[in-house]
């Protein structure tokens, strides 16, 4: 048996909006200027708190708290009515992939679980995943926790796994957990910066990313 564990925003889910403006109105409840679009991409993936802490070093950690609750606030209230869209292709895939006999899937994300759920259920994705890695019972990626988890919960070795995302931190984690690793070319990481983080492969879209996971275990289609 193998295992493909999916990071979520940024690969599965295209959440950059959701994001952006929830970290604006987090800074904004805090009294603070909102960062710029582009440095709020860089630390999707991350828990929110050290997020929040990459972004604005600077300020002290009540100001940093109060940014974190914003945040939370603001996405709740957004997802609540308008929730995040999946990129075109993502659930036909991960259909496919759950309907095979000889392959698990899980998710590593820096979502809480209350998020990850919600976005589970809108998008009619119950039972696609075995196990659920996400910010609120782990160290923040890329500590190889959510991966160490996911395959102990699964029954499956680290060489019959791979982690699926589109950060450097994703492939950091992975290659600390000992799993393969596939960057994805559409999410928010440059591709370059995947490749440094050593991504074992990279892939243009989800049919490649399909072609690659079938190569990497000599499975058929």
């Amino acid at each position: 048996m193998k295992l493909a564990i999916f990071d979520v925003d940024g690969t599965i889910s295209d959440s950059q909006t959701h994001i952006t403006h929830a970290m604006a109105m987090g800074f904004e409840a805090a009294g603070q200027p909102a960062p710029p679009a582009s440095k709020v991409l860089q630390i999707v993936g991350l828990s929110l708190p050290v997020a929040v802490a990459q972004i604005a070093p600077e300020l002290d950690a009540l100001t940093q708290a109060r940014i974190v609750q914003g945040y939370k606030d603001s996405y709740k209230s957004t997802r609540a009515v308008d929730p995040a869209p999946l990129y075109p292709g993502a659930k036909a895939l991960l259909q496919r992939l759950a309907a095979r006999d000889d392959l698990l899937l899980a998710v590593a994300t820096g979502k809480s679980r209350r998020g990850l759920v919600a976005l589970i259920a809108h998008h009619g994705l119950d039972g696609i995943f075995v196990n659920l890695q996400v910010a609120d019972d782990h160290p923040s990626k890329p500590h190889p926790s959510m991966v160490l988890t996911a395959l102990a919960e699964a029954g499956v070795e680290a060489r019959g796994a791979v982690m699926i995302g589109d950060t450097s931190y994703d492939m950091e984690m992975g290659r600390s957990a000992g799993v393969a690793t596939i960057g994805v070319r559409w999410g928010y990481h440059p591709p370059a910066e995947l490749e440094a983080a050593g991504a074992g492969q990279m892939v243009s879209d989800f049919d490649a990313l399909e072609a690659a996971l079938m190569t990497l275990w000599e499975m058929q289609p």
